[in-house]
């Protein structure tokens, strides 16, 4: 039955070149500049008064609610429909969101068009990579998934640079310059998507629960070490700026710089990583991953070489935040090496692990902060060792197989 569904023809058509640049228009859109664009911005709709400082909070929450929605539906959008139609319509969809943010007609409007732009994100970080990865060697694998979640990267990037560029042209002009960004791309990879399924083994099973207990037990683990990882982001994703600017008194300017770097860190971490796991494995840079991000989380706790020991923290953890994606796709191909039908609904848990985590993370740092006085050094101490555990469950996972 497997069998009727594969085309021949499909791996000598695609073009992996291509469709590595459609991956990469997909994650830069989705979540570039749906979610990483709006830290900018969000200070600006304030002072526009588009909406008052309460309710504007709840906007970034809308995003991250479709986050997720997304990555638990993209399942369901590809059971209706081609990878390759649910694709464009997620692009089309997330344009149509910084189109409608254009106009604040009101809360009730822009929550459901920050919702659809997270939905858009979630879905494209679920399906795009996964579907190119199916029609790319393994010994190419690690460098095409660094070259799609670059875009990743890219929309960090954006977000200290591009933006506030934008922003002097008003908050409207702004809206509509990232939809005009976010069409040009989706018209880039119109085509780079594969339209056919790549060609699988004919006694491969369908379903993960007729895979060996071992491999279930590794992606248990797998899903839990990705959620710490994500927990190990927060700190500098969300006060990494203020630490600069307020905990440090260096101010405003000074945070905006270090924010560009781990924007800069943000575009070449994917590649680095990629490259690394094509080399390494992804196993083992996994493990690299987890001791490497503890080590530059750390830094601003315990002030190691002062200024020159944060910018390196900045772009360590910078490269990492888009980076780490890459590395778990590629374990999460590798374990489902025999069951390639399972690795979309496999990384679809593994993203709603990543980005509740992360949630749950922002939510509790947010109240730890409050709860300490402002204590800076707790969040950093924190987002290592959730790294650690990481690291050390990887170790525990190893020995025990043996």
């Amino acid at each position: 039955m497997q069998q009727a569904v594969l085309s021949p023809a499909a791996p000598t058509a695609f073009n992996v070149w291509r469709g590595t640049l459609a991956g990469a228009s997909a994650s830069l859109i989705g979540i570039g500049l749906a979610r990483f664009a709006y830290t900018p911005l969000l200070p600006a709709i304030i002072g526009a008064h588009w909406f008052p400082a309460s309710t504007a909070a709840y906007l970034g929450a809308a995003n991250l609610g479709g986050y997720l929605a997304g990555a638990l539906l993209a399942g369901a959008m590809v059971r209706a429909a081609k990878p390759a139609t649910v694709l464009r319509a997620m692009m089309l969809l997330a344009t149509i969101a910084f189109v409608a943010c254009a106009v604040p007609v009101s809360f009730l409007w822009f929550f459901i068009w920050r919702f659809a732009s997270g939905l858009s994100g979630g879905a494209l970080m679920v399906l795009a990579a996964p579907t190119i990865l199916a029609h790319v060697p393994p010994a190419r694998r690690g460098f095409a998934s660094g070259g799609i979640f670059t875009g990743i990267g890219l929309g960090i990037a954006a977000s200290g640079t591009i933006v506030p560029g934008l922003l002097r042209q008003g908050l409207t002009c702004t809206w509509l310059g990232l939809a005009t960004v976010s069409i040009l791309l989706t018209f880039l990879a119109w085509n780079g998507w594969p339209e056919h399924a790549a060609p699988t083994p004919a006694h491969a099973p369908s379903r993960i629960e007729n895979a060996p207990a071992y491999p279930r037990a590794r992606l248990r683990t797998l899903y839990a070490q990705y959620g710490l990882n994500a927990v190990g982001l927060v700190p500098h994703m969300i006060f990494l700026v203020d630490f600069v600017a307020r905990g440090l008194g260096r101010g405003v300017n000074a945070g905006a710089q270090f924010w560009v770097l781990y924007g800069l860190g943000a575009i070449v971490g994917p590649l680095a990583a990629g490259r690394l796991a094509d080399r390494a494995g992804f196993r083992p840079a996994l493990r690299v991953a987890y001791l490497v991000q503890a080590v530059a989380v750390a830094i601003p706790a315990v002030g190691f070489l002062g200024p020159a020991g944060l910018m390196v923290s900045a772009v360590l953890v910078g490269a990492y935040t888009p980076g780490i994606v890459p590395l778990a796709l590629g374990r999460v191909n590798e374990l489902l090496a025999h069951h390639p039908f399972d690795v979309k609904g496999t990384w679809s848990r593994a993203t709603t692990s990543f980005a509740v985590m992360q949630a749950v993370a922002a939510y509790g740092l947010s109240f730890v902060f409050s709860q300490s006085g402002g204590s800076y050094v707790v969040l950093f101490a924190i987002g290592a060792a959730a790294l650690m555990l990481a690291f050390f469950i990887d170790l525990f996972s190893a020995l025990r197989a043996k």
